[in-house]
């Protein structure tokens, strides 16, 4: 028992230490020593255990103590990750899980499948797009939320799992028995060619991983073996992930010896610079990176370098602006800290960082960060903040890297922003009709050709089916708002008649931003004429 009571002083102690002292009592000198300020953290844990109202295990106090402790720190990316946490993190930086390799979500209230992962079990199954999941080894799927169908799904490889799939155009259910197996999420969403000769790579809602190097060189191979002469590379919404991972990609169109990123800590160990080490392969590619307000921490490491070292273009609008190091630090079985250790900074000296609150960071980190009025606009220029870039080019710190070319989204039209209002909480419902409308069109198979219009028969059906479920929209908003939703209905026939790609492909060619990186592209088939040609444009905008 005394072995357990010095144990637990030295275990308060270190707590009390780190916090700096902020467990007080009233007499008690916020100078005192280590021992002193454990004796009163032992005392407050005793208290609260043996005399608080609700009961609390020790283990509870301790994990309240960490979480504050945390809490009071200049720190918004500080955490303790519990199992369940450390699980998340380890599968956003490698890739891998154990489970069947299909993405969900629920439509209609039933667990539907978006798209089964090539070369997985679900894919060599036989499970397809629109297959609805109605029940999981015996139990009912309805209502199910989506984190709860991924914690069934899921399991040890080699374990098996048994789905009842409802599938448009059959009309009983059909039974799968699957083994899970060791999946690898590839980071890169789409790798394809564009007008011929550009090749497009997305990353968007991504992960800066373990394996993304090795999987960009080589679909960037492909591609130029295809007849791919330039490049886009789409950054817009992707959070980032692994510091080294990001400089590795860097070096991918960088020289040995030049700069990627430099980062500075206080401790020991935490200060250090990276520099590309390879050869490029492609030194004559011209890439366009695309960015938003959702690009963030290792994705703008790799913006920053290719933009100080005028080897790529950025466009869009300006990225999200994290430019801090966290380091994890395991602790024991599944539990680990993440603690900010350190800042970065690009090759021209800009750090990035964006003073943010707590909740913005919250944000960020569950991967929900969309452009805003914030993203978009551009600050004014302060000239404390002033950089140049190898060629000359002026750049600015702060605030996130900041577009070559700023080109916005697509904005909503007045009576669209109207319609959406009038949706409401019917949104919900306004989805699972579209869904369940584009898979009784693939059952039926009338849609043939990938480049099919939405027609005033598939309008009435549509507004028929929402008015069945009492999703009240008047008339005049949806007229008003009728390319809206034609579009989003095409989207979502695309997806289940056709594929992902053909829908990402539909989804491409009113992307205001893909577009004028293929505009320039067209143009511009050089690095230092795509510079040039953007620079012009850039400075016509700014003319009043």
């Amino acid at each position: 028992m005394k072995g357990k009571r010095v144990l637990l002083l030295t275990l308060v102690g270190l707590v009390s230490f780190l916090s700096g002292g902020w467990l007080l009592q009233q007499g008690t000198s916020r100078a005192g020593n280590v021992y002193q300020q454990a004796r009163l953290f032992d005392d407050v844990l005793g208290y609260v255990a043996d005399y608080s109202v609700d009961s609390i295990s020790a283990g509870e106090l301790y994990d309240l103590a960490i979480d504050g402790l945390l809490e009071q720190l200049d720190d918004p990316y500080a955490r303790f990750l519990r199992r369940e946490d450390f699980e998340r993190l380890t599968e956003s930086t490698t890739g891998n899980y154990g489970g069947l390799g299909i993405r969900i979500d629920v439509r209609d209230g039933w667990i539907t499948i978006i798209a089964p992962i090539v070369g997985t079990p679900a894919d060599e199954a036989g499970l397809e797009t629109g297959d609805r999941i109605i029940a999981v080894d015996g139990e009912s799927t309805f209502g199910w939320k989506s984190d709860q169908a991924v914690d069934q799904l899921r399991g040890p490889a080699g374990t098996e799992v048994r789905l009842r799939v409802a599938r448009p155009g059959f009309t009983e259910a059909i039974e799968f028995t699957v083994e899970r197996a060791n999946i690898h999420i590839n980071a890169i969403q789409l790798a394809t060619v564009l007008d011929e000769d550009v090749a497009y790579i997305s990353l968007v809602q991504s992960s800066i991983g373990e394996s993304l190097t090795r999987e960009l060189e080589d679909e960037v191979e492909r591609l130029t073996e295809e007849g791919a002469t330039a490049l886009i590379l789409d950054l817009r919404r992707n959070p980032g992930g692994l510091l080294d991972a990001g400089v590795d990609v860097s070096d991918l169109f960088l020289d040995p010896g030049q700069d990627v990123v430099s980062t500075r800590g206080r401790a020991r160990g935490m200060s250090d610079l990276y520099e590309a080490r390879h050869r490029q392969r492609w030194p004559d590619l011209p890439v366009v990176v695309l960015v938003d307000g959702g690009t963030a921490s290792a994705s703008e490491i790799i913006a920053g370098a290719w933009q100080d070292h005028d080897r790529a273009l950025i466009i869009g609008t300006p990225t999200f602006g994290k430019g801090l190091v966290q380091t994890v630090f395991r602790l024991g079985e599944m539990q680990a800290l993440r603690l900010t250790t350190a800042r970065w900074y690009t090759p021209s000296g800009r750090t990035i960082q964006r003073v943010r609150e707590r909740a913005a960071v919250d944000v960020l980190i569950a991967g929900q960060v969309a452009d805003s009025a914030e993203a978009v606009a551009v600050a004014a220029v302060d000239s404390s903040q002033v950089y140049l870039s190898d060629g000359g080019r002026l750049l600015i710190g702060g605030d996130g890297i900041r577009p070559d070319l700023v080109v916005s989204p697509d904005t909503l039209t007045t009576v669209e922003q109207e319609f959406w209002r009038a949706l409401g909480a019917q949104l919900p419902v306004y989805r699972d009709v579209m869904t369940s409308y584009a898979l009784e069109l693939k059952a039926d198979g009338g849609i043939t050709d990938p480049r099919f219009e939405v027609t005033d028969a598939m309008r009435a059906e549509f507004r028929r089916r929402l008015r069945e479920r009492e999703v009240e929209i008047p008339d005049e908003l949806l007229r008003g708002a009728r390319l809206l939703v034609d579009q989003q209905l095409a989207y979502e026939v695309q997806r289940y008649v056709f594929g992902r790609e053909s829908e990402s492909r539909r989804r491409m060619e009113s992307d205001a931003q893909i577009q004028k990186a293929l505009e320039l592209l067209r143009e511009a088939r050089s690095v230092p004429e795509l510079l040039a040609l953007a620079e012009s444009q850039a400075e016509v905008s700014r003319t009043p």
